[in-house]
């Protein structure tokens, strides 16, 4: 018999997956979590947000090179350097039923989507203002979150990869500021 209390992850956890379980019912939050699941996979929508600032404005054609170039290293990082030594298992082998995503292949530990998104978020900073950065935050917010709504992640996943993602966004954008 073991007596052992849940640890306060586990607590957490279980905390934020039954705050979003009425979501998992509601048309469109599943749209939105679905797409901004399929869109963090890769790196997806901040690629296309690189794109889209670049076709907007040409002078910041570097800015989407260097940042598609970063998200790169950030997942190279996260996925054969960091990911390996955790084998923590995921909430659901596929995610919940009500959402159609694709099966990931890596542990639960850390969050990639998370780290990417809060990684592109610090980076994006470094060439925003008020109200884009907001913006930037918001939109990472939403992809991490989405992890654990479609039941492919625990809640301390995300926040362990939206801080290893912002505290190597740090590192990038010093490492921009050399160049």
């Amino acid at each position: 018999m073991n007596d052992s209390k849940p640890s306060r992850f586990t607590l957490l956890d279980a905390k934020l997956d039954r705050l979003l379980e009425p979501t998992r019912n509601f048309k469109p939050t599943i749209w939105l979590f679905t797409t901004a699941t399929a869109l963090g996979d890769f790196g997806i929508l901040w690629h296309i947000v690189g794109i889209v600032r670049a076709v907007a404005d040409s002078s910041r054609v570097r800015q989407a090179l260097i940042l598609s170039s970063l998200m790169g290293v950030e997942s190279l990082i996260l996925n054969q350097g960091i990911k390996p030594f955790f084998k923590r298992e995921r909430p659901t082998v596929k995610g919940d039923s009500r959402f159609k995503i694709r099966k990931p292949r890596t542990s639960s530990f850390p969050s990639g989507h998370a780290s990417s998104a809060f990684f592109a978020a610090v980076v994006l900073t470094g060439w925003s203002t008020g109200p884009t950065i907001a913006l930037w935050f918001g939109l990472a917010t939403v992809v991490a979150l989405s992890r654990v709504a479609v039941r492919i992640h625990h809640a301390s996943d995300i926040f362990a990869g939206a801080l290893i993602g912002a505290l190597m966004g740090v590192l990038a954008r010093l490492a921009i500021s050399f160049f």
